[in-house]
């Protein structure tokens, strides 16, 4: 694996290769509709003239859309005008988008059709020269499939030109935007290719995934355009459909994240459904409990591939191999051309050996040029070469990496360092827990204290105190939570990551209602 398999210089390319080489070939399916790859170059095609007569031939231009297949066609559109995409989450509020677009400075907007009540004011107010809605009772980007004479425009985007501007998804204070290259988003879909080949003419890919989402965009959207196979979308998660769609689609390739595991693993139709033409799935955006992966490959037959990203590297940095040894709970080894090292947290310089945590730092050809508008956040992420991460982790002996956390999430009791994430996957070994979270709290006399949140299992009957007790014999006594709180659920950001923010905020309403 020290060299890349066919390396495009941007998706465009991919796309029209994918519409010459298999111009018949089902190129995406949602519900009842489904496009060719003829058709979808022709549609993108058609997209990129009209933002071409809109003058955003290089500029920036929005994407506020579900999953659809509109949404698909306009992401390629807007590279084929040689302009930079920015994905945007259609559930954000007017305050939310205005705050993104108005650093984004798009020339146009291109949204779904039953969100311009929120869309049109903050187009407005930002004087945004242009919009596009898209859907019922509006315009479909559909509406170009039949025209025969429409071709993409001769000058393809350049390596070096920017792709994407993807913004990160926070929890607090505004997103920043990632600048993306062509160059730095293929080169990224050849280095995944090469650690989870995909078969060509014959993938299907289930994603159900955000395609606002960097994961979502690389691992669905790009990579089933990469090996010309079929992109199955659903628009919202209904595990029913999800389950009935893997045998009426024949799904090959399931795109998870640990979010939707751990939901389909506790539902009662895991296992009367056939995974038969299943032979992989990938996990990403967050640790994935272990008891989760076991349980999902016992039922399918299949394994997980867990791996590691980040939007400021394209996104994908490592993956457990699909041709070697897997580890459990690592997110594996780094692809092809990528650099991985493990550094001390007070000054990044240092190299740890494996067994030593640190944060996490890369180099390689996928990494973003730098945020947009914001030099100095740019200059702390991207040092001589390397993006550090802000993530805490630590290699084993084989070279695989294991995640423990975010710097910033890190909780500092009586002097000693403590990762959530160590916390959690003690939480996890208990068979009544179906979710875990853990933050650090304030303490006038240690600095801060382990607060964690934990979903227990339908019919569950373990106590708080059982699990403290668990806690007590598997940690030492600084990583003891000081209280465990029972909840429902655990409150989520729009991308299915913990939402540590609003634990934070429960945690003080609990403590101060105490009091």
């Amino acid at each position: 694996m020290s060299d890349l398999p066919r390396l495009f210089p941007s998706v465009v390319h991919m796309l029209a290769e994918a519409a010459a080489r298999r111009p018949d070939g089902e190129a995406i399916v949602h519900g009842k509709e489904c496009v060719s790859y003829r058709e979808y170059l022709r549609c993108a095609a058609g997209l990129a003239w009209e933002l071409g007569r809109l003058d955003a031939w290089g500029e920036r231009v929005a994407v506020i859309m579900a999953n659809s297949i509109d949404a698909c066609i306009a992401m390629f559109g807007v590279h084929g005008a040689r302009a930079q995409v920015i994905p945007v989450n259609p559930a954000y509020t007017e305050r939310e988008l205005s705050a993104i677009l108005s650093d984004a400075a798009p020339r146009v907007v291109i949204y779904d059709v039953g969100i311009e009540d929120k869309v049109e004011p903050v187009v407005l107010e930002l004087r945004i020269p242009h919009r596009i809605a898209v859907g019922e009772g509006a315009r479909r980007l559909t509406e170009w499939r039949e025209n025969a004479e429409l071709s993409m425009p001769s000058e393809f985007p350049g390596a070096d030109e920017l792709a994407t501007l993807q913004y990160t998804g926070g929890t607090t204070g505004i997103p920043k935007g990632v600048n993306l290259t062509h160059s730095a988003i293929a080169t990224n879909v050849s280095q995944r290719e090469a650690m989870m080949p995909t078969t060509e003419d014959s993938e299907r890919v289930l994603c159900v995934l955000p395609l606002f989402h960097i994961y979502a965009i690389s691992m669905c959207l790009h990579s089933m355009v990469y090996c010309r196979g079929k992109l199955v979308l659903m628009d919202r998660y209904h595990p029913e459909e999800l389950l009935s769609l893997m045998e009426t689609q024949q799904i090959t390739i399931f795109a998870a994240s640990p979010t939707l595991l751990l939901s389909l693993t506790g539902h009662e139709k895991l296992a009367s459904t056939d995974f038969s033409r299943l032979r992989l799935s990938t996990s990403g955006s967050a640790p994935l409990p272990e008891k989760v992966l076991k349980k999902w490959e016992e039922v399918t037959g299949t394994p997980i591939l867990e791996g590691y990203g980040q939007s400021e590297a394209g996104p994908v940095i490592s993956f457990n191999p699909w041709e070697g040894v897997r580890k459990v709970t690592s997110v594996g080894v780094a692809i092809p051309r990528t650099q991985i090292e493990v550094v001390d947290l007070e000054e990044g310089k240092t190299v740890l050996p494996a067994g030593e945590q640190g944060e996490i730092r890369i180099r390689g050809p996928q990494l973003m040029s730098g945020y947009r508008k914001l030099p100095v956040e740019t200059s702390r992420a991207l040092r001589e070469g390397w993006l550090y991460t802000g993530d805490i982790g630590e290699f084993d002996e084989d070279g695989y990496l294991y995640i423990r956390g975010r710097c910033k999430e890190m909780i500092i009791v009586s002097g000693f360092n403590v990762f959530p994430r160590e916390i959690e996957n003690i939480l996890f070994l208990l068979a009544d827990v179906r979710d875990a979270a853990v933050i650090g709290i304030p303490d006038e006399y240690r600095g801060e204290l382990p607060y964690a949140f934990v979903v227990r299992a339908a019919g569950a009957e373990t106590t708080r105190e059982q699990m403290l007790e668990h806690c007590r014999a598997n940690l030492t006594s600084y990583k003891v939570p000081t209280r465990i709180q029972l909840v429902v659920e655990l409150p989520k950001t729009s991308v299915g990551k913990v939402d540590k923010g609003a634990l934070a905020d429960i945690a003080r309403a609990t403590l101060s209602a105490r009091r």
